[in-house]
């Protein structure tokens, strides 16, 4: 007779406890092999001497962008999985917290994810990992702190090298020498004394103007206006002792709230209609005289016409220069720098609200004008810098690299530490890295350590795109270091390992500590993803409403 045998306990909590992590596995390393393809596509851009990259649009217009800047590659690619997408908002981050080093942060990025999956590979949970990215983000934060140098705004030598340094892997790093100090000139001009840690960039203001060099490229104090002044019935185009009107109303006729037509068939009424016109604004232009205006800028107008050939035809015969079309998104900038107010009607037009400039004047700049105010009274801390270049895509390189520089400069001024760069930061926190993992225990000391390895990616990458051999020169680094000689970096241009602070080759602390913070939180975000699940939302919208909601794995 057959006896049922009851499963030992032992071998129902092994039933129990199995559970199918393939899934979860697949997803994960998918994420990975996504994030990572990111990185090594913007890798060879890393550093002085690191590619560029030429950008087509795929629409009708076909623009073409070169540039090696991180963030700007990242935001033209076509990124369809999300954790690739997450490497792209990754450096975005990185553009918005220091402006410098958005190449270094993916890079950094995707190497640790490198690391992270060896880990997994070995056994490591995804939570082990991801705590110990968290401990190894802060102690690297502390060894970076250690090694800064500390410097004073009044240091401008110390300013314009961080700046160059930011610019030397730019494409127009040729002209280094002159937009790293117009750089810290207009960083400098626009810092409050009253608020000296902070430095608002809508302060400065890019105008971008085709024709010359990027030698050209000139710092102005005051305004420039990237259009000629009105011409219309012989206008001015050059007014001394200027007393300037920003205005947001229209100089022209008004018309119906309402779409309509009015239809005229006497002769007699159409006089009357074109003589109420002249008056009305003739009647405009005597206020705007009698407050002593001789310059007018007029803001854009969406409803009707700001200004008709009959107002400009007044305007000129009362001695006016118009500047017609001003942006919208320019009146903030332009008032403060005039130490104005902007008119938004006729009747609140007085003498009170009116900037004072020793000189508006329209001036040649290539093929086409531009008008420019100097000699601005009572100035608000604003300036202007006009960008020269042969063709477009150096002028929006060249705006491309000097925002990086007025980056670098505003990182100088929140966090006034300077740190040395060639890779010398990542192999000195790689090491001592290193070596704290070797005080720590358990699984937690072998992922720091795997972690510890992946920083040296940037010294690596850095002597790959110089044309070095990067096995040389990561072993040559770390037996430098290893001696003490904490600011040992690479210095491409002579092919070896110097004292890099010797080169002027530094930038702000600000930079590498942002990168290897928010490098970290993006891994660690990544590792602990385990499934993709899409929503699909169809509403069938019969008689009532009905909503079919699905729910499924991608």
């Amino acid at each position: 007779m057959a006896t049922a045998v009851a499963a030992s306990p032992a071998q129902s909590r092994m039933t129990e406890t199995y559970t199918d992590t393939k899934r979860r596995d697949d997803v994960r390393g998918l994420n990975i092999a996504a994030s990572r393809a990111v990185a090594d596509a913007v890798r060879t851009s890393l550093g002085p001497r690191g590619m560029d990259k030429m950008i087509s649009s795929g629409d009708q217009a076909q623009e073409v962008i070169i540039t090696n800047d991180g963030a700007t590659i990242l935001s033209r690619m076509s990124l369809l999985q999300p954790a690739a997408r997450m490497l792209a908002e990754l450096s975005r981050s990185q553009d918005a917290a220091a402006g410098d080093g958005t190449t270094t942060v993916v890079v950094l990025a995707g190497s640790l994810l490198r690391r992270a999956q060896s880990l997994l590979s070995a056994g490591a949970h995804p939570t082990a990992a991801a705590d110990a990215l968290h401990r190894l983000a802060t102690r690297a934060v502390e060894i970076l702190h250690a090694m800064a140098i500390p410097i004073e705004l009044s240091d401008r030598h110390s300013l314009v090298k961080s700046a160059s340094t930011a610019l030397n892997s730019k494409v127009v790093s040729q002209y280094s020498s002159l937009l790293s100090p117009l750089a810290v000139d207009a960083a400098l001009s626009v810092v409050d004394p009253a608020h000296p840690d902070l430095l608002d960039l809508r302060d400065i203001r890019v105008v971008k103007k085709l024709g010359g060099t990027v030698d050209d490229t000139e710092l102005i104090h005051g305004l420039i206006f990237d259009k000629k002044a009105s011409h219309s019935a012989g206008g001015l185009t050059r007014v001394e002792n200027a007393k300037i009107a920003v205005i947001q109303f229209q100089v022209s006729p008004p018309k119906t709230d309402i779409e309509q037509s009015v239809i005229v068939s006497d002769y007699a009424q159409m006089d009357r209609i074109l003589r109420e016109e002249r008056n009305y604004i003739l009647g405009m232009v005597k206020k705007i005289k009698a407050s002593g205006c001789n310059v007018l800028l007029i803001q854009k107008s969406i409803l009707r016409d700001a200004v008709t050939d009959l107002s400009l035809h007044y305007l000129a015969k009362a001695k006016i220069l118009v500047v017609k079309d001003v942006e919208r998104d320019e009146i903030e900038f332009i008032t403060k720098t005039l130490n104005c107010l902007p008119i938004a009607n006729i009747e609140h037009f007085c003498q009170d609200k009116l900037g004072y400039a020793d000189l508006v004047e329209e001036v040649s700049v290539g093929d086409s004008k531009i008008v420019k105010i100097t000699g601005i009274k009572n100035m608000g801390r604003t300036t202007t810098v006009l960008v020269r270049g042969s063709n477009q895509l150096v002028i929006d390189e060249a705006e491309r690299s000097l925002h990086d520089a007025l980056c670098v400069i505003r990182c100088l001024v929140n966090t006034r530490f300077l740190i040395a760069g060639g890779g010398a930061p990542e192999i000195e926190m790689s090491m001592q890295l290193a070596a704290w993992a070797k005080e720590l225990q358990g699984m937690e000391s072998y992922c720091i350590k795997e972690f510890a390895e992946a920083l040296e990616v940037i010294p690596y990458t850095l002597a790959e795109n110089a044309g070095l051999n990067p096995i040389y020169i990561v072993t040559e680094l770390r037996n430098r270091h290893a001696k003490g000689e904490k600011n040992a970096g690479i210095n491409v241009r002579k092919g070896q390992i110097t004292n890099i602070l010797e080169e002027s080759v530094v930038q702000p602390l600000l930079v590498s500590t942002s990168a290897i913070t928010l490098a970290c939180e993006c891994v660690r975000m990544i590792l602990k993803i385990d499934d993709i699940v899409t929503v699909r939302v169809v509403c069938c919208c019969f008689s009532p409403p009905y909503r079919v909601y699905w729910l499924s794995p991608h």
